[in-house]
């Protein structure tokens, strides 16, 4: 493979991250007005949104997880490119139901679509990804993947927040599908979906890791070293950070600051900026001055402080500064990570990354239920349990000597 078509493949793998995480990017904002509209029209008590609100970002990584794996082994016994091709149907079937749904039953059903397809893309795009690459420059590969992703988070609120309040006075009922303003940046999301599936189907060539000659068994029975339970506990604490983070922002601006979902998603949008900005920034440096451990380590110091000062601040600039950095930690953890995942296993290489997308789908699941159970007491209690849970895993990290560089 020469280096013009590599970077072809690059490319159209990191269109793919990004477009998925464009559509995840666009209903972060939304989903607290969206559902209250929804739950509002279907005569739900108010008490009961947030528990919605948290159910509805739970359910989607709940069945990621449940899928996940599978599609991990089926990319390796059939190549990448059938699995990425699976997801990305999915995606535009899910952001189709849910800007046209007319109610918090079709709503959960969209979730549930979205995340049993669009669990193949991240996995599996990362896997390709490493095939593709030298060990040498796996870190720097899946910073540019953390970039794809992030900038995904970038537009998608910006997006989301605009186009759910364009002064559009269209309303279409097609059985109980129904058409209005609220549709659009769903379906403008299905639309670059749509593009983006023919662009792969077309020039996006397969790669197969294990020899058609030889008839192989998929099995379901792992056996973990310490070192990569440990990637796996790390995977699972970051993504229950950031879920509990991200629906409990969604509802703290809503509720405590009263912002508009323009406000929230200039929130989110600084948090994708940054993370897009410097992953690859400590990909290409980051290992001069500290190594993977480390840098894992400062990031999740870094985070864990930001969280537990978040809830003593009430001024909008204060709480976007605190952002940035939380995202900074962030930006230290996730290329290291995933590169650390990578490079376990050469043979199970797209079941180990799907194995870790799995656990972190875990505490996608749980974050969201546990944030917005424990607002209920106090929106200061899920930013400092989840803070302090950060300096705790700094704490056991210190101690492990298992790390390989």
């Amino acid at each position: 493979m020469n280096k013009k078509e590599k970077l072809n493949r690059i490319f159209l793998i990191l269109l793919s991250l990004f477009v998925v995480m464009l559509g995840y990017g666009i209903l972060l904002p939304t989903l607290p007005y969206y559902t209250e509209r929804l739950a509002l029209k279907d005569n739900l008590d108010t008490d009961l949104i947030n528990f919605h609100i948290g159910l509805l970002t739970s359910i989607y990584p709940f069945f990621q997880l449940l899928f996940v794996v599978i599609w991990g082994k089926l990319s390796d016994k059939y190549g990448r490119k059938p699995i990425i091709i699976c997801g990305l149907i999915g995606f535009v079937i899910m952001q189709v139901l849910t800007g046209l749904a007319t109610s918090l039953t079709m709503l959960y059903i969209a979730r549930i679509i979205g995340g049993i397809f669009t669990s193949s893309v991240i996995p599996v795009s990362n896997a390709y990804l490493s095939d593709i690459t030298s060990e040498k420059r796996r870190t720097k590969i899946m910073a540019w993947s953390g970039v794809a992703i992030s900038s995904g988070v970038i537009f998608g609120p910006v997006i989301g927040g605009f186009l759910s309040q364009t002064d559009i006075h269209v309303k279409y009922t097609i059985g109980l599908l129904h058409l209005d303003r609220f549709s659009v940046p769903f379906l403008f999301a299905a639309l670059l979906g749509l593009i983006v599936l023919f662009i792969v189907m077309k020039w996006l060539k397969n790669t197969v890791r294990v020899h058609k000659t030889i008839p192989q068994k998929m099995s379901l029975r792992f056996t973990f070293s310490n070192y990569f339970i440990v990637l796996l506990i790390l995977s699972f604490v970051l993504q229950f950070v950031v879920t509990l983070f991200e629906t409990v922002f969604s509802i703290y601006g809503k509720d405590e600051f009263g912002f508009n979902s323009n406000q929230v998603g200039i929130g989110f949008m600084l948090c994708g900026s940054v993370m897009a900005v410097l992953q690859p920034v400590f990909a290409n440096y980051g290992e001069k001055f500290l190594s993977t451990k480390k840098q894992i380590a400062l990031g999740l110091l870094v985070s864990g402080i930001s969280l537990i000062a978040f809830p003593f601040f009430n001024n909008e600039f204060l709480v976007y500064g605190l952002i940035v950095v939380f995202a900074a930690g962030g930006a230290l953890i996730t290329p290291n990570l995933l590169s650390a995942v990578s490079l376990t296993s050469k043979e199970n290489m797209g079941r180990n990354i799907s194995i870790q997308s799995s656990t972190g789908s875990i505490g996608q699941i749980l974050g969201p239920i546990l944030g917005t159970w424990l607002i209920a007491g106090g929106f200061y209690y899920p930013f400092i349990i989840s803070g302090i849970g950060l300096l705790f895993t700094f704490v056991l990290l210190s101690f492990f000597k298992g790390f390989k560089k």
